[in-house]
């Protein structure tokens, strides 16, 4: 039995049933993704222009605002067009494409966020050794490393989903394609492939997770034992950032999926699907340009220059 030709769209879960309701959903989304882009944009054209800022870090980040821009494009344009229109359908292509894209994003932004922690690592804990083995090459390779296990995990995943015949309806409890939501819809009771797929992305996701807190370990070690006040806010400074981002993204996705059968809900399954689908995207920029004296100064610049262009 194919699951293809069973039918030809899925159903969303919606927001509001009102249109009154829709509308204001629709006006929230589009404010926090115009946000997203806007904060995002900046970060991307900021970094690309100012040579100061041709460093590893600002290269990571550069990295993550593109993938902050695909993952939040990949899932809130389609939730805010069927409140405009009222409607919850998504084709079976285009839930295929969004599963793939968001889980494609997410993935490589967790690697990422790895290879963010070792940055840091090498900058505060071996620093005389920080241009030989963060160099350009190196960076790029890390950067293309992180991309390259996103893919290969979205692809493992989405191709196994949709191999397995779904006969359970075609509604899902999600405002957006998502492989928990799907495999509900399955008529197989043959779930050793999505199993092996699973347990290969654990082992990558905590992997990533030990190293992580590994570095950090060892980072705040060796920035306790910085004899000077000033040194040690100032190594704090360059942490604080990437460790507010990779605790929003892991304590939100944590949440959202290991979270007791007794605390799900439609309501609060929603809630916490945009707490980690939707706010990250939007967040990010914010956390890394709040107490990063050189990224503010170059996005004032920037926005300097665009202003002098339009007068």
């Amino acid at each position: 039995m194919s699951n293809r030709s069973s039918f030809n769209e899925f159903l969303l879960l919606t927001f509001a049933d009102t249109r009154e309701m829709q509308l204001l959903h629709f006006s929230l989304f589009l404010g926090i993704y115009m946000a997203a882009l806007l904060s995002n944009g900046l970060i991307i054209t900021a970094v690309a222009c100012d040579h100061r800022l041709h460093t590893p870090m600002y290269f990571f980040l550069f990295n993550l605002s593109l993938l902050d821009l695909g993952s939040i494009s990949a899932i809130v344009p389609k939730s805010m067009t069927n409140s405009l229109w009222d409607t919850k359908t998504i084709s079976y292509a285009g839930c295929a494409a969004q599963v793939f894209l968001v889980l494609f994003l997410f993935s490589t932004e967790y690697c990422l966020l790895t290879v963010m922690a070792y940055d840091r690592y090498v900058a505060i804990c071996r620093p005389l050794h920080y241009g030989t083995l963060l160099g350009s090459r190196a960076c790029v390779k890390m950067a293309a490393a992180a991309w390259g296990s996103g893919f290969l995990n979205a692809v493992l995943h989405t191709a196994n989903t949709f191999s397995i015949p779904l006969c359970e309806g075609n509604a899902l409890d999600q405002f957006f394609c998502e492989i928990p939501q799907i495999l509900k819809l399955s008529c197989s009771d043959s779930y050793l492939r999505e199993f092996v797929v699973l347990v290969a992305s654990l082992c990558l996701g905590f992997g990533c997770f030990v190293f992580i807190v590994l570095s950090y370990m060892q980072i705040f070690t060796v920035v306790l034992r910085i004899p000077s006040e000033q040194g040690r806010h100032k190594a704090f400074s360059m942490c604080l950032p990437h460790l507010a981002v990779v605790s929003l993204f892991v304590s939100t996705v944590l949440f959202a999926y290991l979270k007791p059968p007794s605390f799900s809900s439609p309501s609060l399954d929603l809630v916490v699907a945009v707490l980690y689908a939707v706010v990250p995207p939007g967040v990010n920029p914010l956390i890394y340009s709040l107490r990063n004296k050189e990224l503010k100064d170059a996005l004032r610049k920037l926005v300097q220059w665009v202003q002098y262009q339009h007068q």
